[in-house]
Formats: structure tokens, C-alpha cells, sequence
């Protein structure tokens, strides 16, 4: 190869074609693949393989770009999501998640790692979609099936580290720094010496994705571990490349932030020095309503548990806006007022919060149907973008385990020992699945068959209600909110002045019923949403009506004449762990 004396090397093969394998010859005797390898055939040891990308044929060639304000996101892991754990065995599921109302479906990392079995945030070659899962072509065919069917498609992609096992960019350049150190290692260098191909190469690789695979969107794995500390932050310019990639497509291209920072420079524009993501991941909104409905208190649970963690995280995005954080001892966060809500994203399951307990529990281990509705309804009529884990929306009770395929037996040994480090803060101590253990990844598939029987089948039923909810009110779409707490009852009240209707919600955290007396403004109103009943209804109350007996939610059927001018208390016998949505039937301005 010829050096142009700057440190690259460059050889042209005018006659090479697809299919062709290869090594680097390093120093004249070692060969190692290419760390922007396209394909590997055989493994992250193995040969590259030329594959050409852009000869593929799509099907679709016009779609829907990825908005945020009507997104309804689901993030699926391809080897485990079906029993083939390929592409094409999610596409055979894309016409049932678009029917129940998804709009969205965000893929886990695929990016070639070690073995067959892995989350794909041990990805060491990040240009290489899995070959057990597919290789290129498999993963253009589900991008574009998904497309044809008017799902948008996200791709989880990981620039803060690459994984440890085939893992030779060191031997071509200094693509690690020793300034700074994150929880897998050494850092990438973005900011020391030679770092410009660095940020380059994986600013490359986020427009090679968006371009030659069409995703609409990235999610940027934990970007508290890029660590860069120059004047113009890696995550900045990545944006502006991705700006610029929107503008030349005429399509909008999205980037989605994980982040437990709770910086608004995530999110705000590059003009105000920030980093001008398109939204962010929100764990405040988690750990809120996720103590509340389990009442677990351990590891960063300790900092939450009360109505009004909910209260605040609902009103602005995230809790922890400069407070002190008991788990963290110390003042946490600044404020995000003034960023709309289409900015953040929330969830009550993803594959963090359920693969990161010894037991991989999913919410339906830990609550009853009641629990899973409320929690549902919380993150679904909330203002901002909701995401699914997959199987939520049926009730999926198969554990989501942390699961690898190494090689290495060190390695293998460090990854056990670094997980009973990891759940020592939650006084996990049981004795815990191994994560090498084919076992253990066999029982995180999803068993699909489950939505065929009643309770799941019901479950199923009522997220697509919810969801069909929130897009009639285009509950998306910022507006005002005003949330209030009664912690007697356990009840939060949550008004949305939104477009077309003014809805009122009343969230019921407690364990057994409770008499509520609601407070509504004027007008008549209708209830259109009540999680406790079998077939919800469209019963309807008047607010100015004189109410002599207290009433069940779904026995308000009712249209009660108005008597008064002032606003009046209702009262409701609320179930345990319930929620109720009135809709106000007075005309709008």
C-alpha cells in the first residue's frame, strides 16, 4: 500500500468485486480484518468480505420520515425477538406491530460481535451488521419491509466504546486515549492527539447507516462515556453531519440520545453550545413510576418514590433539575423547562431496566394486571414520546437476561464477576444466570404464542386502545399540562389542554379502592377511558351537577344536568392501581 506520509495507506484495485475476501498485512507478517469492515462472514477473528451495499433493490421509495410528536417507539433485539433471531424473522411481525399502533420499531445494536448470542453493545466492527443475524442484505430487507408497511426504523448504535473480543483498531492507529478511562476501559480518542479520523470514522459510520441502510434515526448508546472535553464536542458535530445528510435527502434524519446526565445541553442547539439531539432517553420518568408501582427502594431507586418524582418528571421531563440525590449524594442535573416534550423519551420497560436485574424480571414478574395497565397508561397518555419494550404490550413473561457468546476465557470470567458487582448496589445476591450460558439466552426469547391466550390476548386489546387514544388527542404534540398530587389518595390528576379536546386524567397508585372527590372545571364531561373496565365506555357527567352518592368510574353513565355555575367534586370509588380519562365536551375556542 502507498503511505501519503500523513499516516494513511491506500491501494486501488480497480477489478476487486463483491464477495471478495481480505486481511491487512500489518508490518509484514500480521493480518487482521479491517476495522470498517462491511461484512464478516465468519466472525469477528475472520477474513473481511467485500459486499456491495448500494446494488440492493428497495421496494419502498416513498415513506413517512420519523415524527417525534406522533412516534409510538419499540425496541425489539433481533436474536432474540423470534426463534430464527434473524431480520427476516422480524419482518413477520411488522404487520402486527403496525396494526396495534406502532409507528416506529428501534433495533438494539447489530453490529458484528462475537459469537451468535449478545445484546450487540459488544459490537467490535461497527460498519458489519451481524452475520447471524443476516449480514447486509438481511438487514436492508428489514429496513425496507418496515418501510413498505410505513414503520419508520431506528438502529441503536454504540460510540462510546468498541467490545473487547476482536477488537483490533489499536493496531492501526490511536484510536484509544489513555487521558481518560470509561466502565469498559480505555476511552475512544476524541479529543487528544490524532483525533480527527477517529471522530471522523464514526461520524461516517452514523451517515453510512442513515444513507446506504435508510434508517430514519439513530439511538446513541450512553453518551455520558464519550468522553470529549474540546471545544466542539464529538456529539455536536455528529449532529451537524446528520443536519446536513437531512438537508441533502430531503428527509429528516432523527438522533436520540441515552443519557442519565439530565443536561439540557443534550438537547439544545449548537448555536447555545449544546450538542442539538433530537430527544433524549428519560430515567427520571422510569424510576419514578416504576417505584411507585413496585415500592422498591434499592441501588438509584432510592432517590424516587414518591407521587411527586411523577409530578415533576411529568410536568418538565426529568426530576433531578439541581436537587440532591440521595443514591448519587450530591446535587444532581439542571433544569429542563422551556425544552417541549416532544424532546424526551419514556418508558417503563426497555432492555436496561429489565436486563439489568439478576433475574431479568419484566414488569408483569413484579405487579399485577392492574400494575401493568396503570403503568401503560401513564406512559402512553404522557406528553411525551413513548416506547415499548418488546412484549410489553402483551404481557410477555419470558426474563430478559443479559446474554454473551465469548471466546476468551478471561473475558468470560470478568463479564460474571463485573455482573455481581453490578447488582451488589441492589442487595441482589441470589446466585445468578450465566451470562455465557446458551440457557440462559434461550429463555429471554419471546414466546409469541402467548398472544393468542385470553389474558394476553386482553393486554394486547388494551395497548392498542391506549394508543388509538393518544393519537386521536394528539397527545404528542406539545401543550399545556398541569399535574397535581393528593397523597392521601395516592392520586395524581393530570389536566392536558391539547388539540381537539381538553382531557382530564386521574392516575389511582394505591393498593385498595379509594373514595376521590375530583374537582373538575366547568362544562359537561365524558368519560372516555377507564383501565378498570372490561369494555371501556363513553359514559358522560356534568361538573356543575349536584352528585349525592359516591360512584365507581364505570358506572358514570349517565349525562348529569347542570344546576350550578361553579366547578363541583365529584366523587369517584377509584380501584387499586387505576386511571380514569375524561374528555371536556364543551365546545372549543
Amino acid at each position: 500500500m502507498n503511505t501519503d506520509g500523513s499516516g494513511f495507506h491506500t491501494l486501488q484495485l480497480p477489478e476487486i468485486s463483491p464477495e471478495t475476501t481480505y486481511l491487512y498485512r500489518l508490518d509484514g507478517n500480521e493480518e487482521w480484518p479491517d476495522p470498517a469492515s462491511r461484512w464478516q462472514p465468519h466472525g469477528v477473528h475472520g477474513p473481511s468480505r467485500i459486499v456491495d451495499t448500494r446494488s440492493f433493490r428497495w421496494m419502498a421509495d416513498t415513506w413517512k420520515p420519523l415524527q417525534l410528536r406522533s412516534a409510538v417507539i419499540y425496541e425489539l433485539h433481533v436474536g432474540s425477538y423470534t426463534a430464527e433471531g434473524t431480520f427476516d424473522g422480524v419482518i413477520s411481525h411488522l404487520d402486527e406491530l403496525a396494526e396495534l399502533g406502532i409507528t416506529t420499531i428501534e433495533i438494539m445494536p447489530v453490529a458484528q460481535f462475537p459469537g451468535s448470542r449478545n445484546w450487540g453493545y459488544d459490537g467490535a466492527y461497527i460498519y458489519a451488521p451481524q452475520n447471524s443475524y443476516g449480514g447486509p442484505a438481511g438487514l436492508q430487507r428489514l429496513v425496507d419491509a418496515a418501510h413498505q408497511r410505513a414503520l419508520t426504523v431506528i438502529l441503536d448504535v454504540v460510540y462510546n466504546h468498541l467490545g473487547p473480543e476482536g477488537n483490533y483498531v489499536g493496531k492501526f492507529a490511536p484510536y484509544y486515549t489513555d487521558r481518560h478511562t470509561t466502565p469498559w476501559g480505555s476511552a475512544l480518542n476524541f479529543d487528544e492527539a490524532d483525533c480527527g479520523p477517529v471522530r471522523e470514522f464514526f461520524i461516517r459510520n452514523a451517515l453510512y447507516w442513515l444513507e446506504e441502510y435508510r434508517f430514519d434515526g439513530l439511538r446513541l448508546d450512553a453518551i455520558d462515556g464519550i468522553r470529549d472535553f474540546g471545544a466542539r464536542h464529538f456529539l455536536a458535530e455528529l449532529s451537524e453531519a446528520v443536519e446536513s445528510l437531512s438537508g441533502r435527502s430531503g428527509r429528516k434524519k432523527v438522533l436520540i440520545a441515552e443519557s442519565d446526565m439530565n443536561d439540557r445541553k443534550v438537547l439544545e442547539s449548537r448555536d447555545c453550545c449544546g450538542f442539538a439531539m433530537d430527544a433524549q432517553w428519560t430515567d427520571d420518568f422510569h424510576h419514578s413510576l416504576h417505584t411507585l408501582l413496585t415500592g422498591e427502594s434499592a441501588g438509584y431507586y432510592a432517590s424516587f418514590g414518591g407521587l411527586h418524582h411523577l409530578a415533576d418528571s411529568l410536568r418538565q421531563g426529568w426530576y433531578y433539575d439541581g436537587r440532591y440525590s440521595v443514591f448519587r449524594r450530591r446535587k444532581y442535573g439542571n433544569s429542563p423547562r422551556g425544552i417541549s416534550s416532544d424532546h424526551f423519551v419514556v418508558y417503563i420497560q426497555n432492555h436496561d431496566q429489565v436486563g439489568n436485574r439478576a433475574r431479568g424480571d419484566r414488569l408483569s414478574h413484579l405487579v399485577d394486571q392492574a400494575g401493568l395497565k396503570l403503568a401503560a397508561g401513564v406512559v402512553l397518555l404522557s406528553p411525551f414520546v413513548p416506547m415499548l419494550f418488546m412484549g410489553e404490550e402483551y404481557g410477555e413473561t419470558a426474563p430478559f437476561l443479559y446474554f454473551t457468546s465469548h471466546e476468551d476465557a478471561r473475558l468470560i470470567a470478568a463479564v460474571r464477576q463485573g455482573r455481581r458487582d453490578e447488582f451488589a448496589h441492589f442487595g441482589w445476591g441470589q446466585e445468578l444466570p450465566d451470562p455465557q450460558s446458551e440457557t440462559t439466552f434461550h429463555s429471554a426469547a419471546l414466546q409469541h404464542s402467548r398472544k393468542d391466550q385470553s389474558s394476553h390476548r386482553a393486554m394486547r386489546d388494551f395497548y392498542k386502545q391506549l394508543i388509538a387514544l393518544r393519537n386521536k388527542y394528539l397527545l404528542g404534540a406539545p401543550s399545556p399540562i398541569e399535574v397535581a398530587v393528593h397523597e392521601s389518595e395516592k392520586v395524581l390528576t393530570v389536566l392536558r389542554k391539547s388539540a381537539p379536546a381538553t382531557l382530564l386524567m386521574v392516575f389511582h397508585f394505591g393498593a385498595t379502592v379509594v373514595r376521590f372527590h375530583l374537582t373538575v372545571p366547568l362544562g359537561p364531561w365524558r368519560v372516555v377511558f377507564d383501565s378498570s373496565a372490561e369494555v371501556n365506555s363513553s359514559a358522560e357527567f356534568n361538573s356543575s351537577a349536584e352528585v349525592q352518592q359516591p360512584r365507581h368510574a364505570h358506572r358514570l353513565d349517565e349525562l348529569l344536568r347542570a344546576t350550578s355555575a361553579s366547578p363541583r367534586s365529584i366523587a369517584l370509588d377509584l380501584p387499586a392501581q387505576s386511571f380514569l380519562v375524561f374528555e371536556n365536551l364543551s365546545p372549543t375556542e
